[in-house]
Order: C-alpha cells, then structure tokens, then sequence
C-alpha cells in the first residue's frame, strides 16, 4: 500500500513537472497557429514578472497564483459556468496533469479538488446575486483570473458597474478576452497588484475610482490561501478601512480551514502539497473554526460576519455534493 501511494505521487509530480516545462510552449504554439486561433481564444502569454522573481516570495509573489487561473477557467467552462472563449491550452493541460489527484480525492475525501472548485464557485455566485437583489449595483472582483463571472454578471444585471482587477498580464489578456466577446458599457479590467498599498495598481487606488455614493461589494475567490494569514490579514484591513467610505460595503470570499479534526485531514495535506507544487509556492490552512474565522475578520475592521459551508446551500442550489463535511468556507464580511 505504502509503495502505492508513493508511486502514486511520483507520477502526479511527472505530470505536473510536463505541464510547467510544456505548458507555455504549448500555449505559445497554439497561440500562434492560425487555424486554432479560429478556435482558441486569440490571447497574449501571461506576465509572470519574471525580472523580479529574485525579490519575491511565496508570501508576497501574487504572480504564481496566475497559473492556477488556467485551471480554474478550464474547470468553470467544462461544467458550464463559463464562455469557451475563457479556455486556454494551458488550463487542459493542467486539468490532465491533475486528473490522478482528483481520484485520489475523490476516493479518500468523498469529493475531489473540482468538487471543492465548484462548491465556492456556486455559493459565491448566489451570494453575489443575493447581494445584488439588496442594491448592490458597484461590484469589484480582485484576483479575477479567467472567471467569466463578470461577463455573465453583466448579460443578466446590465445596470451593475462590474470592475475586474488583477495583475497587469492578466488583465491585459482579461481585457481582449472580453473585446472580443463584445464587452458591455460598465464593464471595466483594471491592474491590480492586492499586495501594493500605494500606487496606481492598489486596492485603495481601485477602490478610490468609484462611485463613492453606491453600495459595492468585493469579490475575491481562490486568493486568500495562497498568502500566509499575517499577510493576507494586512489586505483585508487595508480593504475594510476603505470600504468605509462607502454607504454601505460587503466583502465575500472563501477560505480553507486547517480543520485538523477532519477524518480526511491527512488527505487533505496530500492535496496541500499538490497545489503548492503546481503554483511553485505553498498553499498554507487559514483558522481552525467556523468561530476563530469569524473573530479574525471582526478583528480586521469588518463589523458583521457570517461564515457558512457548501452544505448549508444543498437544498438551494443545484451543485455537487460531497459525502462528507465540506473543507472549504465562504465568508460575508461587511463593514
């Protein structure tokens, strides 16, 4: 058994190192092959920011969470929550490479890291038209990555001012992708670096160009646990001081726990060391409860917290199950 599972590891560590050194040649090469252009999404390579690798780390190298993107946009479309357009070489490769894994999971857990993608993906979608059918009319998603949220939030709520933020390479590519679906009035891309807390491409700066008489709410998902929790603490205090400016404010995201209680918690720390592999960087457990998660978000300015599971959405929306307790959360934070 011992032998099995270490077999097992290697050869998802082989299909990751492929993905890592083809993937980008892969992409080039389909990037620039006319007949697939009729067919892929006609898209610039990610800007990894290579020239300041040396300065950066796991804690503040926003760029490597980029990669993931791929695989997220891939997951969204092939479950139908997203355009093709949205799709890249990259993000079937990824989804290949990490197939073994999501067996594994699914075997030992009772859900895969797809379940677990979907679950968010679903609950945070009704919370943001939840929010919407409130007044919000003023939508920031930070980290957008290749998420078509934005462009369906606007097919269905025209009338909402949707601004999505990433890093300058993302957002270039973010940006084409939309022209070249016909992007509506009211749908802005803008450059975005969370970790920045001065300058043109910060949260304050982001947040300071909007309509400061309009109820808006923030999006952020598959962020926070890329960043140890000092770090990412300081950006949500940072983000709650400004959203006091506006009348009224919400904050939502998701965040995985360090439920060390978990029967699937060893498991759990497979799939840990998987991510942080695939996005070269770690993948670090924020909170060990429901309560500690809620203390935490008071403690950095917000003023009402809720912190629910998947499970309490089962009988409202039409998403995947797991057999056992769900080892993700989705937090509303306002101020």
């Amino acid at each position: 058994m011992g032998a099995h599972r270490e077999m097992t590891r290697f050869f998802i560590a082989c299909r990751l190192r492929f993905v890592f050194k083809f993937g980008s040649r892969i992409y080039s090469e389909n990037h620039n092959n006319n007949k697939k252009c009729s067919q892929e999404p006609r898209v610039q390579k990610v800007d990894l920011h290579m020239e300041n690798i040396s300065e950066l780390t796991p804690a503040t190298d926003t760029s490597r969470i980029s990669i993931s993107a791929h695989y997220t946009g891939y997951i969204w479309y092939k479950n139908g929550l997203s355009h093709k357009q949205f799709v890249t070489p990259m993000g079937r490769t990824a989804y290949w490479a990490l197939k073994p894994m999501n067996v594994f999971m699914q075997a030992m857990v009772g859900a895969s890291i797809d379940t677990f993608l979907l679950q968010r993906h679903f609950v945070l979608d009704h919370l943001v038209e939840q929010a919407i059918s409130e007044g919000y009319e003023q939508i920031v998603e930070l980290a957008a990555g290749l998420s078509s949220r934005g462009y369906l939030i606007k097919k269905t709520y025209p009338n909402v001012h949707y601004v999505e933020g990433d890093l300058p390479g993302m957002s270039a590519r973010k940006a084409e992708l939309l022209d070249n679906l016909g992007r509506m009035e009211g749908h802005i891309t803008q450059p975005c670096n969370i970790l920045d807390k001065a300058g043109v491409q910060s949260i304050e700066a982001l947040l300071g160009s909007l309509d400061q008489s309009k109820k808006t709410l923030i999006i952020t998902e598959g962020l926070v646990n890329y960043f140890d929790l000092e770090t990412i603490r300081t950006v949500w205090s940072r983000m709650a001081k400004v959203m006091k400016g506006f009348p009224q404010a919400r904050y939502i995201t998701e965040v995985y726990p360090k439920l060390e209680q978990h029967p699937s918690y060893k498991y759990v720390k497979v799939a840990q060391k998987v991510v942080g592999f695939f996005t070269q960087g770690d993948y670090p457990l924020h909170y060990n409860s429901n309560e500690s998660m809620q203390q935490g978000f008071l403690e950095d300015g917000f003023t009402r917290v809720n912190v629910t599971a998947p499970e309490d959405y089962y009988d409202q929306l039409d998403m995947p199950t797991s057999s056992r307790q769900s080892l993700v959360r989705l937090v509303v934070a306002d101020v």
